[in-house]
């Protein structure tokens, strides 16, 4: 499930918040790195668990209006096809999926309010009007429609994100990486197939033949990065010059410190690689300079790597 660019992201929080605290031990760290990458599973968990009370939410709404004191002929005789769904009915009758989402603690239903806007939101939309006036009536058809509603009502949702915020510190910027994954099991559920969960890292889903570990692959950036902050750091800092160093953030910091102990203690992934990966990230936890800042220092500080023999890499075209 977990690539390694999310990876990266992980062992940068949890450095960060290391290093901020001045009082976190590696060992601590690395726990929060592995309730961290769990909780991603849990948030894609926990949103797949949506389709029955959302499902529940609309069959309220149309026994409601059958017992108005006058109701019209339309809320006489309802559209029933949303109600009926048949994902809603998979799920529910998953004995795995719903043993799981059980032994989570999760549940929906203080959350009413919340799903009753969404379905409010989806009922005026176009492609939930087409979907309840076509004549194909298909666990298919159900699950493409579920897969519209995941990509077009949660995502920059305020009153998602609160909910998800109060439940859990570790699943801040998750949700479109859960998101895409929960669209990949409709898709599944679609062709037929049953419901499983998915092994948490993606050199375990894909198991390629000679591929890395990915979890050793995190935790080891982590602890080469925790470990030789210091070092990295005042290699940084003697690069710079002093107005440079009051330019430079604390997440710059972090990032550069983590390119350095990824180009250094993984011969196998190309500088370039661990560079841009590091760029990418600045974007979107840095500052708006520091794409150019991060990508300035790791381009000169290999440099100076290079011309000090410290960088090793195995395999062409690694350099």
């Amino acid at each position: 499930m977990l690539n390694r660019r999310i990876l990266r992201i992980k062992a940068f929080k949890v450095l960060y918040s290391s290093i901020l605290s001045e009082k976190s031990t590696l060992s601590e760290a690395e726990g929060q790195l592995d309730l961290s990458c769990e909780a991603t599973r849990d948030l894609y968990i926990f949103m797949l668990g949506i389709v029955s009370p959302l499902t529940s939410i609309a069959r309220e709404k149309i026994e409601s209006a059958k017992r108005k004191f006058n109701p019209t002929e339309e809320e006489r005789n309802p559209n029933m096809k949303f109600v009926s769904n048949r994902l809603s009915v998979l799920l529910d009758n998953d004995p795995d999926f719903m043993k799981l989402f059980k032994k989570k603690k999760f549940s929906w239903e203080q959350y009413d309010i919340f799903l009753k806007k969404v379905y409010s939101s989806l009922s005026s939309k176009d492609y939930f009007s087409d979907y309840m006036n076509d004549s194909e009536d298909s666990l298919a058809r159900d699950c493409r429609l579920f897969v519209r509603i995941f990509e077009e009502e949660f995502v920059d949702s305020p009153e998602l994100e609160t909910i998800l915020e109060d439940m859990s510190i570790y699943w801040n910027d998750d949700l479109a990486y859960a998101l895409t994954y929960v669209c990949r099991t409709l898709d599944s559920l679609a062709k037929g197939e049953s419901w499983s969960l998915m092994p948490l890292y993606q050199s375990d889903m894909l198991k390629k033949a000679g591929m890395d570990s990915d979890k050793l692959f995190v935790h080891k950036l982590l602890r080469s990065s925790y470990a030789g902050y210091g070092k990295y750091s005042e290699m940084v800092m003697e690069l710079v010059s002093n107005w440079d160093k009051e330019r430079i953030v604390s997440t710059d910091m972090v990032l550069i410190v983590m390119g350095m102990a990824e180009i250094l203690n993984f011969p196998e992934i190309p500088v370039k690689v661990s560079i841009n990966e590091y760029v990418e990230i600045s974007k979107f936890y840095g500052t708006p300079k520091s794409r150019i800042f991060v990508n300035g220092l790791l381009d000169r500080l290999v440099a100076k790597m290079n011309e000090d023999g410290l960088i090793n890499k195995s395999g062409k075209g690694l350099k």
